[in-house]
This record gives structure tokens, sequence and C-alpha cells, in this order.
């Protein structure tokens, strides 16, 4: 098929008959429903916008020919990784950087995966049968345009006990096998993008112990697999709201799911891993790592410019020069300098495996992961301190259409130098989607811990990822200085 159009993707949802609870009610069909549409809708504008932008978001598929979305592509030069960068930029700006899961975050892992079945393989080659399933799952995902969500993160418990993994009986295990497949158990979270998925995959994340055979699984199975259940957090999505007063609530909820997996039935073609411990812990040796940090921190970039714009606009439209407002914006200036900076130079210091697929630079990148959960709650900030009580004195459409009070909202709550009340009124209403709705709640922990805690990150990059060479080299060198004397 190649990539979708907006009309085949609601289509796809519509066929599918998935187990989605939203606010203690099961939605039948997600794309008509109040709570639900306006997610699925935009999601539909993003795969229309692959088209409309074809020259950056895809490519020809190196077998079929057929028009592929950038974000499944296997790089193999520095202009492939140049390319992709082009449309997944491209992509991230169908919601202004606010949708941190729209598809290609997905295809992106995939694709790395794909791109190494050695590692799933094992050394021995003991597991050549759920290498060919991931390169199998891959080609797919890629030619029929999947939407793919996932689960990660084992829920918490008992955090005393959570992290012992054996005898854990929340996490997902498989706890049998029929001629069919494995059978699975337990429950994951977090399933952003699970209404609008048409399947999920469950994939190594955090390593785990070597007795945890039982939790050493991964695969991908349609989300209308009997067994499969997802409950939705409280929506978001401000149903039947102007979308003038709730500009983002009523487009970007993505939504998140708790992820039920009662005795659920994988076949054994969409096995990728079964009980092997040590494959489990070897996934970042694919590059996945890289994949997931390079598309998030693009789609970080646009949201980043887009707030620095929006905070930007506030500032003018309330006449606000004073020189502590002017330092927050030139503080949201670096944010997005610095990232950019991150982007452009993980592109420069691109490197080519032995196989002769090329990454990003992922050294350069693995800031990002510590930094960004910072940096966005204090541009949420800033544009709290900008905007002020501002941000709740702001008229609605249904107040502005009111020739009674028009001629009043005119006189008193216009700009500064001659701007409109209606283009106050929508920055304004923009600005509080974007940090006081409950959309802008959610954003707020989203950005916080969708690659884990920055804490942790930190942690990680100290003690696993960061070259020491230079700075021990330096510090040998000064201390033996006396030495020489």
């Amino acid at each position: 098929m190649g990539a979708r159009t907006g009309a085949q993707f609601l289509e796809g949802l519509r066929r599918t008959k998935r187990e989605i609870w939203v606010d203690g009610e099961r939605i039948v069909d997600v794309t008509a429903h109040p709570k639900l549409r306006g997610g699925a809708e935009s999601l539909a504008a993003i795969f229309d916008r692959q088209h409309e932008f074809a020259a950056d978001c895809l490519f020809a598929d190196p077998e079929t020919g057929a028009p592929t979305n950038v974000s499944h592509m296997i790089p193999r030069s520095r202009e492939d990784l140049l390319r992709r960068h082009a449309g997944l930029v491209r992509l991230s700006e169908g919601s202004m950087g606010i949708m941190g899961r729209t598809p290609d975050y997905m295809n992106m892992k995939f694709s790395a995966f794909a791109s190494a079945p050695e590692v799933w393989a094992g050394a021995d080659g003991r597991n050549e049968r759920g290498a060919h399933n991931v390169v199998a799952f891959q080609r797919r995902l890629a030619r029929d345009d999947v939407s793919l969500t996932h689960t990660i993160i084992q829920p918490t418990v008992d955090k005393r006990t959570d992290a012992r993994i054996v005898g854990n009986k929340v996490t997902i295990r498989k706890v049998g096998e029929t001629a069919d497949g494995i059978v699975v158990r337990g429950a994951r979270v977090l399933a952003t993008l699970a209404p609008y998925a048409d399947e999920t995959a469950v994939y190594p994340g955090q390593p785990i112990p070597p007795d945890a055979a039982d939790y050493a699984v991964s695969f991908a199975i349609p989300l209308d697999t009997p067994g499969l259940k997802f409950l939705c957090r409280d929506s978001a999505a401000a149903p039947g709201a102007d979308p003038f007063d709730k500009p983002l609530s009523s487009r970007f909820d993505e939504q998140d799911a708790f992820c039920i997996f009662d005795d659920v039935v994988v076949p054994w073609d969409r096995v990728f891993i079964d009980g092997d411990v040590a494959i489990y812990n070897s996934m970042r040796a694919t590059g996945y790592a890289i994949h997931m940090t390079t598309q998030s921190t693009v789609r970080a970039l646009t949201k980043l410019e887009f707030a620095y714009g929006l905070a930007t606009r506030m500032a003018e439209l309330i006449g606000d020069h004073s020189p502590a407002t002017t330092e927050m914006l030139g503080e949201l200036a670096c944010y997005v300098r610095l990232t950019a900076n991150a982007l452009e130079l993980s592109l420069e210091k691109g490197w080519e495996r032995a196989d002769g697929v090329w990454f990003p630079d992922g050294a350069v990148l693995e800031p990002m992961r510590s930094m960004l959960p910072v940096w966005m709650p204090r541009v949420a900030e800033i544009i709290t301190l900008v905007g002020s009580h501002n941000l709740l004195t702001t008229p609605s459409r249904a107040q502005l259409d009111d020739p009674a009070l028009r001629p009043l909202i005119d006189e008193m709550l216009h700009g500064a130098d001659g701007a409109t009340a209606d283009a106050r009124a929508a920055v304004f209403r923009l600005a509080w989607d974007f940090v006081g709705s409950t959309l802008g709640g959610r954003g707020f922990l989203y950005e916080r811990f969708y690659l884990t805690s920055a804490a942790r990150n930190k942690q990680m990059l100290h003690t696993r990822f960061f070259d020491r060479t230079r700075s021990q080299a330096l510090l040998d060198d000064m201390l033996s200085r006396d030495a020489r004397r």
C-alpha cells in the first residue's frame, strides 16, 4: 500500500473493534466519539501531511518503490539522515510538537530494531525465528503504514518490591503456550496513542535479572486481539468546545492508557523474544535509543519554537518590554538554540555502522534526555509569568460574538499597539490551553517523564554513557604538574 492518507487511517480505525475505555465508557468508534474525535482527525491530518510535503516526508521503498514515510527508513548514507530529519520536522509541525507519540516515533524504533536482526537472533542464532519475525513485522509496518503504539513500563504497585521483577504478578509475563503461540498476562503502561493505533508492541525497556525468563518477552499484536484491554486516562479533549476557546485541547489529546493483557495469545509469527534474558537485555546494540532520542528531540524543538513564538507574541500584545520579561524570552531562545545545535551537530557527526547503516551521533543527543524534562516545565512557567492574570481574563468565542458584549470587549479588552480584541483573545486562550488546561497539565507530566525522569537520565549519563577520557586526562595532567617540579 505505501503511505496512507488520513481517510485511509480513519477507515482502518473504524474497522478495528478494540477494547478502549474512556471515563468509564467503552468506545465503539474512536473516530466519532466526542472525547476522541479531535485526536483522530489531527492524526489523520498528519497522515495527509506526509503527502502534502512528499518531497520531505516520503521515500521510495527499496524493494517495491512504493512511497513510504521517512520514519521507516533504514539510513544508508548521511544524505539519508538529512532527508529523514527534514521529514520528521514536517511531521512534528502537524501538532506543533504537542503530540509526542505520533506514529513516526514507533516507526523509528522498529527501523532500528530491524536494521540489526543479528542482535535479536543472538550470537549463536538461537532466536533466528524471532529475528525473522522482527524484520517481517517492520516491513509490514512500513508498507501498510501501520499506526503503532507500545507499552514499555511496568505498573507501580509497591516500590519496595516492584524492582524485583520475578514473582511480580502485575508485570507482563509468559504464563503458558499453545499450538498457536505464547500466552501472556499482566499489565504495562503507558500506551500513548492507544485509541488511534492499529497495533501495539511490547519490547525490552529496562534490563531484567537473569532469573526472569518468563518476563523476557517481546512481540507485536493487533489491538483487537482477544484479552487486550486499554483503560485510558480522563479525557482532556474538551468535547464540544469551540476550537477558538480550546485550540489545543480540541485537537491534540493523543491519550494515554493502562494496558491489560488478560491471558492474551500471541501468534508465533508475532513473537520476537520468548524467554531469552540475554537477548532481551541487549537491545541497545540495535541503536534504537539513538532513533528514539532523535525523533523526540526533533519533536521537542518544534514545541520549543512554538512556545517561544507564543510567549513573544503574548508580551507584544500587552506591550510588555520589561527587562524581566525580555530576559525570560531570551531564556526560551536559549533552549531553542541549544536544542537545534544538538540536532545539527548529531547529523554533522553522523556515523556508519559496520553493516552500512547510518546513525546520528547519540552522544551529542544523550544530554537532551536529561535537559528537556527540566526545560519544558520551565517553558510553561515562563508563559504563565508572562501571561499572569491576563490568562484568566480572556473572552470566549461566544462572548466575542455577542452583539451586546462585543462593543465593550472591543473597548476594554483589546491589545497594545492597535491589536484587536480577537487577536489578543486568540493568543491568550492558546496560552492558557498550553499551560493551564487539563491538556496543559498532562503535557507538563508527559514532558517530565516520557523518557524516564531527568534524574535517572543524569545518573545513567554519568555512570554508563559519558566518555570521561578527556576529563580524566585533564585532571591527571594538572595533578601531575606538582609531581614534575
